[in-house]
């Protein structure tokens, strides 16, 4: 007997691929997964991309529920879940064979989809596709389709913008307080009777005088930020200052930059890492493999490193940009060198990195925008005792075609992990890497 109101999804490859545990995501309504979509899995099975395990993981998770009524009946996805059904192809419709040429994936994914519509007529069937280029044909046919959106950012603008809060009209004594203590003020004498989140940055002002402070929910007060030199690098405003605070604070293990190109995310990440190497082991710096326009690794030339160097190059350009803050005999250069000699610092592809140790490491993701939230969380899972995991990224320049905006791990994990103690998230918004760069980033 059908719940009333009762739906019907049918999955796109891209949804398994983006979350293989997607099925368990749909509360007591039915899902249906085309065979072609099965051939499609088939071929992501071989490799060491999260798409990979994913694939592979979703296939396991397909033969623990299976039966020989599997096709027929279904399979239960348990309680409070649904049946999963895995259809067979059928022939394509004449309207889809006169709207689209070609017989593809996501045409067969249409066929099966317009197919199950009409058996279940009184049943709302939705395609689930990340891809929307199918939602549109899709809906051009006729058919319901959406986004997978379970792991989607609701509220965007606050999760990502607030990070720090500007008051004006502060209690001026307050604010020659907090320069004055340098252990901090208690956060009951600054904030009489509000909740404050942990790490929490302010700028309070009063008139002229004007004070950057952070809520430390470790000690419990409300500390002046200072503007320290982290291995040659000032920070230039007030928010590269706050990211200065978190990126050195033992107390927060995880941290958060976001923030347009050329707002000093990763310099700064990398310039805190140098100036505490006595306190770590190990210093990583890693960014997802994305290829742009059709380039993948296999059309370029050489071996793995030459293949991947292209894409590390930025990271380099960093930390060429700190070398070229000190002499070339410098001490702070040798010992660079010198960890990079050791495979203490090591800038590489994030696929590479899986397979070490993430114990005693500062271990910095650049384009944390380009990682899906389950990916996100896989890499934060694995880290070990005294480790820092600092994640920087532009929500606004994502280069994978299945993310957006709100589904991408940097926003998903900046938005679960607002107020947590250990956690901190500072937003850049001024450029500072110069007056052309600024006005391209804003205008073009």
């Amino acid at each position: 007997m059908k719940t009333k109101g009762k739906k019907t999804f049918v999955l796109d490859t891209n949804v398994i691929l983006h979350d293989y545990k997607s099925v368990y995501n749909f509360q007591d309504n039915d899902i249906i997964i085309p065979i072609v979509v099965l051939e499609e899995l088939d071929k992501f099975k071989k490799g060491n991309d999260q798409i990979n395990f994913h694939a592979r993981e979703f296939v396991r998770e397909l033969d623990k529920i299976s039966d020989k009524d599997f096709f027929n009946k279904g399979a239960s996805l348990g309680k409070g879940h649904g049946k999963l059904w895995i259809r067979p192809g059928v022939p394509m419709s004449d309207q889809i064979l006169q709207s689209f040429k070609d017989d593809t994936p996501d045409h067969r994914i249409l066929a099966v989809t317009e197919a199950v519509a009409t058996e279940r007529k009184g049943e709302k069937v939705i395609l689930v596709t990340k891809d929307m280029n199918l939602r549109m044909k899709a809906r051009s046919l006729g058919l319901e389709a959406e986004d997978y959106k379970t792991d989607q950012v609701i509220d965007l603008d606050l999760a990502i913008n607030h990070s720090v809060r500007e008051i004006d009209d502060f209690d001026v004594s307050l604010i020659d307080e907090i320069y004055k203590n340098t252990n901090g003020v208690p956060v009951a004498k600054v904030f009489p009777g509000q909740t404050l989140k942990g790490n929490s940055y302010y700028i309070l002002r009063n008139g002229n005088a004007s004070v950057l402070a952070c809520y430390d929910p470790c000690l419990q007060v409300v500390r002046k930020i200072e503007k320290p030199n982290i291995f040659g690098i000032y920070p230039k405003n007030a928010e590269q200052a706050f990211a200065v605070d978190a990126l050195m604070n033992p107390h927060v293990q995880l941290v958060a930059v976001s923030g347009k190109a050329g707002t000093g995310k990763t310099l700064l990440a990398l310039a805190a890492a140098l100036q505490q190497n006595k306190e770590y082991e190990f210093i990583y710096l890693a960014r997802p493999i994305v290829a742009l326009s059709s380039k993948d690794l296999g059309y370029l030339p050489g071996d793995v490193n030459a293949k991947v160097d292209p894409y590390m190059q930025p990271l380099f350009d960093n930390l060429g940009f700190i070398k070229r803050r000190f002499n070339m005999h410098s001490a702070e250069n040798r010992l660079i060198d010198d960890l990079q000699k050791d495979q203490k610092l090591l800038i590489s592809a994030l696929a590479y990195i899986r397979g070490r140790s993430l114990s005693d490491v500062y271990f910095i993701v650049d384009e944390a925008q380009n990682l899906t939230p389950h990916e996100i969380k896989t890499i934060i899972t694995r880290a070990g005792e005294g480790t820092k995991m600092v994640f920087t990224g532009d929500i606004d320049q994502i280069d994978t075609p299945y993310l957006d905006k709100k589904s991408n791990g940097l926003s998903h994990l900046i938005d679960k992990m607002e107020g947590q103690d250990i956690f901190a998230h500072v937003h850049l918004e001024k450029g500072e890497r110069s007056q052309l760069a600024d006005l391209a980033s804003d205008l073009l």
